[in-house]
């Protein structure tokens, strides 16, 4: 049995959502046969955008040999201390938009949204134009990413707090949806 109850982790971590005003639409769970590799995905977006145009991605990438290194740290130390080993589990948090008719300057929006994120929440914005045909315009889709790494050790200890990080989602969330219709051409 593993130190650490990642899959109950995952299922807390949906109710943590839903407790601060997300909806789940999706999930699904991989497991690498070869080795033993996890994956969690998780797809959810503020209750007020059910039908779009934004979509919030949830994902966590387990790997087995950071758990038994974590396994190994706790069995070195005596009972009465509490880990604290530095091995990490990364959840990554990804909000995309459908292709948009007038794209946003990408030096302004990320300027805005490391307002709107802060330190708790780094964000990373990134544009990809695509062409269909030669003949056609290229469509621009947007996606911010957020990148965090959850310590095992509070993990274990059942100390991670994520309702300042859910809390922020939120508020990116609702900035996007905000200036999604003038992007979208809907304005």
């Amino acid at each position: 049995m593993a130190v650490i109850d990642v899959p109950g982790f995952v299922a807390d971590l949906k109710d943590h959502a839903t407790d601060h005003q997300f909806h789940i639409h999706d999930e699904r769970h991989f497991i690498e046969t070869y080795s033993m590799r996890q994956a969690w995905e998780v797809d959810l977006h503020p209750e007020q955008a059910c039908g779009g145009p934004l979509d919030l991605h949830l994902s966590i990438d387990l790997d087995p040999r950071t758990v038994l290194a974590f396994e190994d740290h706790l069995m070195t130390l005596p009972e009465d201390v509490e880990p604290t080993s530095g091995l990490t589990l990364p959840l990554v948090l990804t909000w995309v938009l459908p292709p948009l008719a007038e794209a946003p300057d990408l030096l302004v929006l990320a300027t805005e949204l490391a307002g709107v994120g802060g330190a708790d929440l780094p964000l990373k914005v990134a544009a990809i134009d695509s062409t269909a045909e030669v003949t056609d315009a290229s469509e621009r889709t947007l996606s911010i990413t957020a990148p965090l790494e959850l310590g095992l050790d509070d993990l274990f200890m059942h100390r991670e707090s994520l309702c300042d990080i859910f809390d922020r989602c939120y508020q990116v969330s609702e900035f996007l949806l905000d200036r999604a219709p003038v992007w979208l051409g809907e304005i």
